[in-house]
């Protein structure tokens, strides 16, 4: 039994307990390591979402929520349907997620339920201390939510579970954007999973600068549901999120940070599980080799390829709708998939550039060499 006058000293600290933290923990062979969670799985659950192939979707079945091989983009012009044979669009349930990791830790003593506070990092490692007690961890990952500069690009949404008093058409097909909605005030768009002909999770998200009053999600959610002659029979839960679609500062720069704090959010569509999945396990293969460093998720030319569409999309609002109907448009259903996992090849990304509005485009090129971002 230790003392909160003593240091215990640690091999390896996870510093928060979700989608990287808790991946990397059941990922670690021949080391020691501690994580550091306040919150219960539950306590922190929410929807993820990610492109997955065969072997992912049965390595993730204990969280899966729902699952389609079908999904489409919508607006007045149209709809783009995708039917893809080697991609699933999946959602995840979070607490499932994180409760499955945490029953393959080696041993409970791994999990800390304690906020990490003072902490202080040197050399990759550092000292901090949680729940009165005093730690010396040699090695440090911090997975903590970073943060970002007020009136920057962001993709922000509240979701919808519901039940439905009659049935949808079409329940094996993904809405992934409907943009036949209010686009006053920033790229906004209807999302729609449905779990089964009378069971949805349905958000209005929005990519803009300016956070909108919860409110008035909630009114758009509804709006949609009414001229679509659905009728909401229960509401389960409500879901707020707000994901950084530009460049993030780290709450400590000082020690090893992984997940979204390390740069794994994809710019360009918010999207970040199979990233951190991806990073995670290079992370612990880099580990057992000898070597602690985390490795970079996205490469130079994409993270500028990123910034350039999100120029695109700050400075020509009106252009929003049809870069990412172009982009759909652009390509078919595995090209998308591979597109949106921040995966796609030089064919992709010539697809997509020429199916682009032109002027925006290159204008927004040439603002980003400028900025030196």
């Amino acid at each position: 039994m230790s003392s909160p006058d003593e240091t215990i000293q640690l091999d390896i600290a996870i510093v928060g307990g979700g989608n990287a933290g808790m991946t990397l923990a059941t990922k670690l062979e021949g080391v020691s390591a501690t994580i550091f969670e306040p919150k219960t799985p539950i306590e922190r659950d929410c929807s993820w979402a990610l492109w997955a192939q065969a072997p992912q979707l049965k390595e993730l079945a204990p969280a899966i929520r729902g699952s389609w091989n079908q999904w489409r983009l919508i607006d007045y012009a149209g709809e783009i349907i995708h039917h893809s044979h080697e991609y699933h669009y999946a959602s995840l349930s979070s607490a499932k997620y994180l409760q499955h990791c945490e029953t393959l830790l080696k041993s409970p003593e791994m999990m800390v339920r304690a906020p990490v506070e003072n902490l202080l990092g040197e050399g990759g490692g550092g000292r901090f201390s949680a729940n009165g007690q005093s730690y010396n961890a040699k090695t440090i990952y911090d997975s903590r939510p970073p943060k970002s500069e007020p009136q920057t690009l962001c993709q922000h949404f509240i979701g919808w579970e519901i039940k439905l008093t009659s049935p949808i058409e079409n329940p094996h097909i993904a809405t992934l954007m409907d943009f036949r909605v209010d686009q006053s005030r920033g790229l906004h768009f209807i999302y729609v999973l449905p779990y089964s002909d009378r069971h949805l999770l349905i958000e209005s998200t929005m990519i803009s600068n300016q956070l909108e009053d919860k409110d008035w999600y909630r009114s758009a959610i509804k709006r949609w549901l009414s001229e679509h002659g659905l009728e909401v029979e229960s509401q389960l839960s409500e879901e707020y999120g707000v994901i950084p679609m530009a460049k993030v500062q780290p709450q400590n720069p000082d020690v090893n940070n992984i997940g979204a704090a390390g740069g794994a959010v994809r710019l360009s569509s918010g999207y970040a599980f199979s990233t951190i999945q991806a990073q995670m396990t290079m992370l612990a293969a880099s580990i057992a080799a000898g070597s602690r460093t985390p490795t970079k998720p996205f490469s130079k030319v994409l993270i500028f390829l990123d910034n350039v569409f999100n120029r695109a999309l700050n400075d020509q609002t009106d252009h929003g709708v049809s870069l990412f109907m172009a982009t759909a448009k652009a390509l078919n259903a595995e090209q998308f998939s591979r597109f949106m996992l921040g995966r796609a090849g030089l064919v992709e990304w010539v697809r997509v550039i020429l199916a682009m509005p032109k002027w925006p485009f290159i204008k927004s090129a040439l603002q980003q060499l400028l900025a030196h971002d």
